[in-house]
């Protein structure tokens, strides 16, 4: 095989790292796991803090300097603050579209993106005005800027249990309009999922879909508990699976896909380096994994650094990062026609796209998933 390609350490150097960091930026992708208030650019940022005058850094600089937290805790409040700039249903729609250009610019081509709505209905923003901000904006987003853009609607485990209610009442009403999953977030270390199995017990006889964040700042025992007591097909985050050989092997079997955010885990203190990363572990294990960016201005990063990373880190050549985005379309929830459909799309750029850089077709093997789960993915 060609000499871009490795085993587990080290990466490419050179010119070949050069093309194959080019081929990443340009790869077709899907992101499985970014924030949208968590995606703002500090731009937009700057200009929401200035027209509605609030107290925050006024400068990009500053902005850079504040976003630096010390823990989770302090990252919770920093996001907070930002949800609280969102004043008027047009900063909604404003912040839409720049993700999609965001996107469009890294051929990110289908994203589906957390939204904390019941975080925004707590500050006294109307359900209905909401809607219709975000079912226009995501409309409008895809006709200017050709990205796809479909909402995960986040109860959060550590506020008043009535905005858990308020979160699915609006994501049930949001449907037609671009929600296709009910998630859990927050903090999953010191609040269980039990008061949530009601709503998404819901949200599955309603058609929705369901993730949650866990297996981050807790072990296995939460990664079960979402499992069992919400339904969760994919896992955010996830990566402290590989301290419960048994449970790594069930999820293993089931296919179950994790929304793995790797620079995210390192900010937050998950894991100390990216070399101290499970992401090959999981990954040699047979794990489902999807790359993902989680906040990335707020990380310092982007879909493509994060594939750019993961290959110096771990010496991924293209055909394993290639691999890597078709696990996320897979495990993605479009349809089984679009996914099928896109899937050809991806494989005819990677190969077209591999011969402009590398000199050679780049064709991804992944194996088909068992037909348990496509039943599994569809009922």
């Amino acid at each position: 095989m060609n000499g871009e390609r490795r085993g587990g350490e080290g990466g490419a150097t050179g010119a070949a790292a050069g093309a194959l960091h080019e081929f990443l930026a340009r790869m077709p992708k899907v992101e499985l796991h970014v924030h949208l208030e968590g995606s703002i650019p500090p731009a937009s940022l700057l200009a929401l803090a200035r027209r509605h005058r609030l107290d925050l850094p006024d400068s990009l600089e500053g902005l850079e300097e504040w976003f630096r937290f010390r823990d989770f805790e302090h990252f919770v409040q920093i996001y907070v603050t930002i949800c609280r700039c969102l004043k008027e249903p047009e900063d909604f729609q404003a912040l839409i579209d720049a993700i999609a250009a965001e996107q469009a610019r890294q051929n990110v081509v289908y994203a589906e993106v957390h939204f904390t709505v019941g975080t925004h209905l707590m500050f006294g923003h109307s359900p209905s005005e909401l809607r219709d901000a975000m079912g226009e904006g995501l409309v409008a987003a895809e006709r200017r800027h050709g990205v796809r853009l479909r909402l995960i609607t986040d109860v959060v485990r550590n506020v008043p249990f009535k905005w858990a209610d308020r979160t699915l009442e609006w994501a049930l009403e949001m449907q037609d309009r671009g929600v296709v999953a009910l998630g859990l977030s927050g903090f999953e270390a010191t609040h269980g999922n039990e008061p949530f199995v009601d709503h998404f017990r819901a949200a599955a006889a309603a058609g929705l879909r369901r993730v949650a964040h866990a297996g981050e700042h807790a072990g296995p025992a939460s990664i079960r508990s979402v499992r069992e007591l919400c339904g969760a097909e994919r896992l955010g985050h996830g990566v402290r699976a590989v301290e419960d050989p048994g449970l790594l092997a069930e999820l293993v079997s089931e296919g179950v896909p994790f929304e793995v955010c790797p620079t995210s885990n390192v900010r937050l203190g998950v894991v100390p380096d990216l070399a101290s990363h499970p992401f090959e572990r999981l990954r040699a294990a047979g794990v489902n994994v999807t790359v993902n960016s989680d906040d990335p201005p707020l990380f310092a990063t982007t879909l493509t650094d994060e594939y750019r990373r993961l290959a110096d880190t771990f010496g991924y050549d293209a055909e394993t990062c290639a691999s890597l985005s078709l696990a996320a379309l897979r495990a993605s929830f479009l349809s089984a026609g679009e996914k099928a459909e896109r899937e050809q799309e991806f494989r005819s750029q990677l190969a077209t796209l591999g011969e402009e850089l590398l000199g050679r077709a780049v064709l991804p093997e992944l194996a088909e998933p068992p037909e348990r789960r496509e039943v599994s993915a569809q009922a």
